[in-house]
């Protein structure tokens, strides 16, 4: 089984997996969280990043690992990045929690599937929704009152 690894920029990292253990809490040891916090100097955030990745690896015995991070071109996804050669994942940014929760329902599938179901689940989520105030709906023909819709 696939674990999860979310870098993001604190504390969305943590905030997420909290979100995820929420609805899968039988799953702690499969995801963790690391928030990027300010003024972290980047060689700092990876060396703490690859000690929670080895530490993950071990725990799921090296298992393959799917990296959420939240900006393309952050410092998460840079050392995400950096961390991935050699190792077994695979890295999406512009993680949300349609994203998360789609990766954490087959996270049993094979890696690559789970990258484009996470995808297009982070995707899917996205979407406008219209909501017209009461006040500005049409009266219907029933209405004899003429009020405006009060709730």
């Amino acid at each position: 089984m696939n674990s999860i690894f979310i870098i993001a920029h604190a504390p969305l990292a943590s905030a997420l997996r909290a979100c995820a253990l929420h609805v899968f809490p039988d799953v702690h040891s499969q995801i963790v969280a690391f928030d990027v916090q300010p003024n972290m100097p980047a060689a700092e955030t990876q060396a703490s990043v690859a000690i929670m990745l080895d530490q993950l690896a071990k725990a799921t015995g090296n298992a393959s690992t799917l990296m959420l991070t939240d900006i393309f071109g952050a410092t998460p996804c840079n050392v995400a990045m950096k961390l991935m050669d050699g190792a077994n994942c695979k890295l999406i940014a512009g993680v949300n929690l349609p994203m998360l929760m789609r990766a954490m329902t087959y996270r049993h599938e094979t890696l690559d599937m789970l990258v484009s179901r996470a995808s297009a689940g982070g995707i899917q989520g996205v979407m406008p929704v219209a909501v017209t105030a009461p006040q500005n709906q049409s009266l219907k023909s029933y209405d004899k009152n003429k009020h405006d819709h009060q709730q």
